[in-house]
């Protein structure tokens, strides 16, 4: 699920080789500096606008948003002493989540996810977070609003991160991702209850598309939440020199947070492979009802049409075929079976 790198040296030079980088597109640069009393907001223009906080004594969270090119990343090596690796896994697509531990940085990748309303479908995009001594890097390729919740406690003068290092801002950065898998996981629901209702009332090919669909997103949704599982369990297992014992115990509570998340996931798999079981039973009673009113009709249609074959035959010798009231007294015959018929079929409460 992750691997650990010990001991790599940060001398390799960086090569922009290894993806094919948009270098027009501009990656935005913001920093975020604080200490116990004060807090500066800057929106740089350059990566190297952060390097002097990084020995500052004062927490600096810097976050890049857009797709780095070479030139930034070349930086990024440069100023933070980051291996060339890890700028290859920052910038690799579909990336899983993961952790890495180098001699002056810790290295995640995760995910977040989103859900696109209109095309009612579940995004992913990876995050990644290089934890330093005294500052947090974060990658994303496309600006959101799932860190704004760490940007307000931040800026909250009383709030406990202002006198809390690197890894408590790389905690509660992880944390907001998981905090909004739950705000996903509400819009899932929501749609599992309206298809559930729809289910209940006058299902249709159109209901099983949508369960369908429902079954699909889940599992895409489960691979992308469960390795981060693996990453947390890992933080909890290892002795981190980054991050204090203190800080621990909060990574041990977003990591109940995750199996909450996870549980969640699979609670709703079984409902959305329930929802489909539903649909197929009642495929199956609408086609016996149809096969039972179509068996009812062919049994009392049974005998009339022996009686019409019977008659039909036109035999010279047949004594009724002479008779005045043969006709309607057959007629007559033919609808008191079918009446007696359908009487017993009542009784048995067969329709």
């Amino acid at each position: 699920m992750f691997f650990m790198v010990k001991s790599i040296a940060n001398k390799s030079t960086f090569t922009d080789n290894f993806i094919h980088i948009n270098k027009s597109v501009k990656t935005k640069v913001k920093i975020l500096d604080y200490t116990k009393k004060s807090v500066k907001n800057i929106n740089a223009t350059d990566i190297k606008e952060s390097v002097p906080f990084k020995n500052k004594a004062s927490v600096t969270w810097i976050n890049l948003i857009g797709t780095p090119s070479s030139e930034v990343l070349k930086k990024v090596e440069k100023s933070f002493g980051i291996h060339h690796l890890t700028l290859d896994d920052i910038t690799s697509p579909n990336k899983r989540p993961k952790i890495e531990y180098h001699d002056e940085y810790v290295f995640l990748t995760l995910k977040t996810i989103s859900y696109d309303e209109i095309k009612q479908t579940i995004k992913t995009e990876p995050i990644s977070l290089i934890l330093g001594p005294k500052f947090v890097l974060s990658f994303q390729k496309n600006a959101s609003n799932v860190f704004d919740s760490v940007r307000e406690y931040i800026e909250t003068p009383t709030s406990i991160m202002r006198k809390k290092g690197s890894d408590y801002l790389a905690y509660a950065l992880i944390d907001a991702i998981v905090d909004n898998y739950f705000k996903v996981l509400e819009k899932i629901e929501d749609l599992i209850e309206a298809t559930e209702k729809e289910l209940m009332g006058n299902p249709n090919q159109k209901t099983a598309n949508k369960i369908h669909k429902l079954e699909s997103e889940m599992l895409f949704l489960r691979k992308a939440v469960w390795p981060l599982r693996e990453v947390l369990s890992n933080i909890q297992r290892e002795e981190i020199k980054l991050i204090k014992p203190e800080t621990a115990i909060y990574f041990r509570q977003v990591y109940g947070h995750i199996m909450q998340a996870i549980d969640t996931i699979e609670t709703f798999r079984e409902m959305v492979s329930g929802m489909l079981d539903i649909y197929l039973s009642s495929v199956n009673n609408r086609m016996n009802e149809v096969m039972n009113v179509l068996t009812i009709i062919a049994t009392i249609f049974i005998p009339l049409t022996f009686i019409t074959g019977l008659y039909g035959m036109n035999f010279k010798f047949m004594p009724e075929l002479y008779m005045k009231w043969t006709y309607p007294a057959i007629l007559g015959l033919m609808g008191v079976i079918a009446l007696g018929m359908v009487i017993y079929f009542k009784k048995k409460k067969w329709f």
